[in-house]
């Protein structure tokens, strides 16, 4: 059956479509994650607590639908990718779900009892919740940049040699330090915006210029390692886009300064790093003035042109392999079919904008600050 987008065509909007999802979850549920974080340091008694968890509580449960979206996309349009990268970071997933499910889990029961001891405990248990998926996560994208121990044999069976351990890299806790620090200014712009105006919001502003300028110098710190570090790869001989999904029939090279190939011959990427600097610099602009839509604005730029970056200086490359090179994935070599990449396209058409609009329509109807006063008279409230 002959269908009305060519192969190469789809493997590129599915690649588009990939990043699209990781981006609108590091741009929802990445200020809740950077809210977790902050908690146990902006907010210093019981009823502060309370307000700062209120300015997520409404939301936080919608926000991780881009989440699953992202998994469900990477299984169902690279099921290389999904087979590889979860069994080689096994271990990090584990971690990362095991603080994940401790939100729930915080939310629902800090309120119960008014024991001390008994909300201090949740509400360490949020600040793991935000602080080691955000921490994990750049440490996963340092070993993808970086290129993770697996290997394919020839009947395409993945072998990992690598190690927990062996994920925490120099490279890849600097990753994971600018992972923090963007979550951390994206949850303390929207404090700004949801958090009643007062001493929380003032220790907000705070910790938030600190995380917005270690966030550019680790970002600029990257972007040396890239440049004269140990990293990169690069495909050599003919590239096939419209070709079968064999990753063995792609010859592929470590080469150290590749990641920057890209910005040589498509002129254009440069802006994505650039918007990640003017972002944060836009939100730091916005946290002096005292201008929460500028602030968070900027920390949604910021976010944007980060992780854009990535998948830009990486292109066409998804995972490379660093003892087998040859085993690399890539937009080209890795995908589902032609005929299940444009059935799933017609059936993200249809649902994606229903996503959308509920999302926006759910924000419209919670939108408010939250005060202090607002949960002594609702009960409903966490």
């Amino acid at each position: 059956m002959e269908l009305p987008i060519d192969y190469a065509t789809l493997r590129l909007i599915w690649w588009g479509l990939l990043g699209v999802l990781l981006i609108a979850f590091a741009l929802t549920d990445g200020f809740d994650l950077g809210v977790g974080a902050l908690l146990p340091f902006i907010a210093r008694n019981d009823d502060e607590r309370r307000m700062v968890i209120n300015t997520i509580g409404a939301t936080w449960e919608g926000n991780q639908v881009w989440f699953v979206l992202a998994g469900g996309s990477i299984f169902a349009a690279w099921p290389f990718v999904y087979a590889i990268s979860f069994s080689s970071f096994y271990m990090a997933m584990f971690v990362v779900l095991g603080a994940l499910i401790l939100r729930p889990v915080a939310f629902k029961y800090r309120s119960k009892r008014p024991a001390r001891a008994w909300r201090n405990f949740w509400d360490w248990a949020l600040f793991v919740g935000g602080f080691v998926p955000a921490l994990v996560f750049g440490v996963a994208v340092g070993n993808v940049m970086t290129g993770a121990e697996f290997r394919l044999d020839s009947d395409l069976r993945s072998f990992y040699e690598g190690s927990f351990l062996g994920l925490f890299t120099p490279f890849s806790l600097l990753c994971g330090l600018l992972s923090v620090a963007m979550l951390v200014l994206h949850g303390a712009a929207w404090l700004g915006l949801k958090a009643e105006r007062g001493p929380v919001a003032a220790r907000a502003r705070t910790f938030g210029t600190v995380a917005g300028l270690l966030g550019i110098a680790l970002f600029i710190a990257g972007g040396l390692f890239v440049a004269y570090g140990d990293l990169g790869f690069r495909i050599v001989g003919a590239v096939d886009p419209s070709g079968m999904s064999n990753p063995l029939r792609t010859a592929v090279v470590a080469a150290p300064g590749a990641w920057l190939d890209n910005y040589s011959l498509y002129p254009w990427m440069i802006a994505a790093p650039v918007m990640g600097l003017i972002g944060i610099v836009a939100a730091l602009i916005g946290l002096w003035f005292r201008s929460e839509p500028l602030t968070f604005g900027g920390s949604g730029v910021s976010v944007i042109g980060i992780i854009s970056t990535v998948g830009l200086s990486m292109f066409p490359f998804i995972l490379p392999s660093t003892i087998d090179p040859s085993s690399s994935l890539t937009v080209w070599n890795s995908s589902s079919t032609h005929l299940t990449l444009f059935i799933m396209l017609g059936v993200t058409i249809v649902f994606l904008p229903l996503i959308l609009i509920y999302t926006s329509w759910v924000y419209k109807v919670l939108w408010g600050r939250s005060t202090i006063a607002d949960f002594k008279t609702n009960p409903d409230l966490y």
